[in-house]
């Protein structure tokens, strides 16, 4: 698997309020990141169909560490 880069801009409050949502959930940003593209393309695909292509979208995301 092909891994990328994505820099984003984001509010200084925004991150803080992100990082504190990624912490109680037990993941890293990155991580928390990467659950909320998942839930995207997810809703995204049963709304519309499946998005062609080999990966699935929870392949790269740990679970929350207190079990949500």
């Amino acid at each position: 698997m092909s891994v990328k880069s994505v820099s984003i801009r984001i509010e200084k409050e925004m991150l803080d309020k992100l990082s504190y949502v990624a912490d109680y959930e037990g993941r890293s940003i990155n991580s928390h990141v990467l659950v909320l593209i998942r839930d995207s393309i997810n809703r995204f695909e049963a709304e519309h169909g499946r998005i062609e292509g080999g990966i699935r979208a929870d392949s790269n995301v740990k679970p929350a560490k207190n079990g949500g």
